[in-house]
């Protein structure tokens, strides 16, 4: 298929330039049907499963006469036209704040983080902290965003301070 064979990790853009990640592939426990399972990668990230026929399936051009894209979903970064639909959006080329939260998610070192996120301090809220800290494993209590994102600086630094290039089983 032109636009893809979803497979966890690989990122999507809808048709309505919306950007997701697929989770996985799952089948119905009683239908055996497909489905494709994936994260928004916006607003508050939820999840969503759609028949993986339908995910995979062309747009429906005479409901959606101005649709760009041939197909519903089409995998990024293997279709140069996906990729300038996604950068032609209005804001593109400006980092925003779910883009830094994917890059702390991203980042291989407990220092990239650090910088990450010192770099959202203005732009940080309750929702990406608990983010933050289900990534990074931890709880962090519930309270004023002040004391929440200084609590998750401590724990960023406290990891970095003990992080090594040891291999890990």
């Amino acid at each position: 298929m032109p636009q893809g064979n979803p497979r966890p990790g690989e990122k999507y853009l809808h048709f309505k330039e919306k950007l997701y990640q697929i989770v996985t592939v799952a089948e119905h426990s009683e239908t055996e049907e497909l489905l494709v399972v994936y994260q928004a990668l916006y607003g508050d990230f939820r999840t969503y499963a759609r028949p993986f026929s339908l995910f995979t399936g062309r747009v429906d051009k005479e409901k959606y006469p101005d649709a760009l894209q041939e197909y519903r979903f089409q995998l990024v970064g293997q279709q140069a036209e996906s990729e300038a639909i996604f950068l032609e959006r209005p804001g593109a080329g400006k980092e925003t704040a779910q883009d830094k939260l994917m890059a702390f998610f991203d980042a291989e070192t407990m220092e990239e983080k650090y910088k990450i996120l010192l770099d959202m301090r203005d732009e940080i809220d309750d929702h990406m902290i608990n983010n933050m800290a289900v990534v990074l494993d931890i709880v962090i209590e519930e309270g004023p965003l002040e004391r929440r994102y200084e609590e998750l600086k401590t724990c960023v630094r406290t990891f970095q301070k003990y992080e090594c290039g040891r291999l890990r089983q």
